[in-house]
This record gives structure tokens, sequence and C-alpha cells, in this order.
């Protein structure tokens, strides 16, 4: 019986994540998950991306997964509580789900030196406040602006991110969220799409702020989870093997995922809901 570790996302950006955790932890099965049919949801309520997100999570379950990485920030900032402490306590007690912002506000103060970070994400992740909420329990002492960056996954979805377009936008929402806080050292890349314009991101700043993406953070918070849920961690098959589902067109999909995992994918279409 496959038991695989299930990956969700909105669309392709927790594809990012997806290649991190495949890189240091290759010996279990994985299923990934894209809701492009829905996509964005950004800008959608939060009843809306918990009603999403909670119907894509339990399709997976349903593949035999007993545990779920909700590889979204959006996601796991609208939905991911809702999920943990009522839905799995009354349908699927013995299953799990993670997020994405929970491994990644336990650390990042550890990468700042002056104590002022920097968050870009999407409005949908700013406006719920997730990582000023979160950072504030693991270290009280540093200050947290935020930069809602609604151009930016549009660009890279549209594969239009290395361009003089793309270079303005990041510019202006740079410059926005400096203004806010001179003293940032760090910033924090809060959507899983943005690993695709770091570099992009970093030609704008000086060598003393660093930029920190998700996907390492995520990976090694995984698999040190593994190593301290016994329980879990048996249940998981072990194959190698990956398989790419989509709520959209499976060939749109394909096309747009190597951009995102590197390397080419063959997904199926599939309807929730």
């Amino acid at each position: 019986m496959q038991t695989p570790i299930g990956v969700f996302d909105s669309g392709y950006g927790g594809l990012t994540v997806l290649k991190e955790i495949t890189k240091h932890l290759p010996q279990y099965d994985y299923i990934y998950l894209g809701d492009n049919a829905r996509t964005p949801y950004g800008n959608r309520s939060f009843e809306t991306v918990y009603h999403y997100t909670w119907q894509c999570v339990q399709w997976l379950f349903k593949q035999g997964c007993p545990l779920v990485i909700v590889a979204c920030n959006t996601a796991s900032a609208k939905g991911l509580r809702s999920i943990q402490q009522n839905d799995l306590r009354k349908y699927y007690p013995e299953k799990k789900v993670l997020g994405v912002i929970r491994p990644t506000t336990e650390i990042i103060g550890n990468f700042s030196k002056t104590h002022h970070v920097g968050i870009m994400a999407t409005s949908g992740t700013v406006q719920s406040q997730s990582y000023l909420i979160e950072i504030e329990k693991f270290f009280p002492d540093t200050k947290v602006v935020q930069q809602a960056c609604p151009m930016l996954v549009p660009l890279i979805e549209n594969n239009e991110f290395e361009n003089e377009a793309a270079d303005y936008f990041i510019k202006k929402y740079l410059d926005e969220l400096l203004q806010q806080d001179e003293k940032i050292d760090t910033i924090l890349l809060a959507c899983t799409h943005y690993p695709l314009i770091k570099k992009r991101i970093e030609k704008f700043l000086p060598a003393n702020i660093s930029v920190i993406a998700q996907g390492e953070i995520v990976a090694a918070s995984l698999k040190d989870y593994l190593n301290r849920h016994a329980e879990i961690e048996e249940q998981l098959s072990k194959n190698k093997t990956i398989q790419f589902y989509t709520t959209d067109s499976a060939e749109d999909f394909n096309d747009h995922a190597t951009i995102f995992y590197g390397e080419k994918v063959r997904s199926q279409h599939l309807e929730v809901g």
C-alpha cells in the first residue's frame, strides 16, 4: 500500500518547496496537488481559502497520505489553523497537516543581527498578519515589517520575471519595504513563488541585507519532524515516486511547472469539491 507525503499549493509555487523536500528526503513517495483552477488564493476571503484548502487536503488523505504539507503561505495563513484545531480532531485524528509559516518563523530571527526583519508576501498573507503574530512568539525583540507584492506572482506565473517590468515592481516593493524600516538586514520571501526571483531581488540590495527563501527551511523542518514522530514516519512508503495533479489543464500545468520545479513533470487532471 502506498502512503505518500502529500504536498499542496494553490498553484505552482509549492513546487519550489517540493523540490527542496525531495532533495533532502528523496526516499519517500510524494503526491503534489496544485489547485490551479481556483488560483490565486491571495485575494480571496479567509473562509474561501479555508474551504478550498480543506477540500484539497481531504483529497490527499483519500489518496493514502498520512501527512500533508500545505506548501502555500496564503493557505497556511488563512486555513491551516482551523484545519489543525478543528477538522483533524473531528474527522481525521490520525492524520497530520503542517504548513510553511511555523517552521520559518521559528528560526527567521536567527538570521538577523539587527533584529529587524522585512517580509515580502502576497496581499492575503500580509493581511492575515500571521508572520507578525508567529515571529513575536519566538523573537519578541525583533521588529517585523511587511510589504504586499501583488504583481510578483502574475509576473512569475506568466514567465515574465526576467525583464524590466519585473525589475520595476521588485525595486518598487523593496523601496516601500525599506522605507518602513531602514535597519532591516534580513528579508524573508514569504511566498513560495519568490525563490525564482531571489537573485533579481538581491541585485537591488546592499550586501549587508540577506534574502531568505523558505524551501530549504521547510525541508529541514520536515526532516526533523519525521525524526521526532516515528508513528508518522513508519507509515510512509519509500519508493522514491512523485505524482503530480492539478485541478486545471494538465498540459498547462506541465508547461509552467518546469519553471518552478526545475525539470519536466507529467501531471494528471482532477476535480475537487
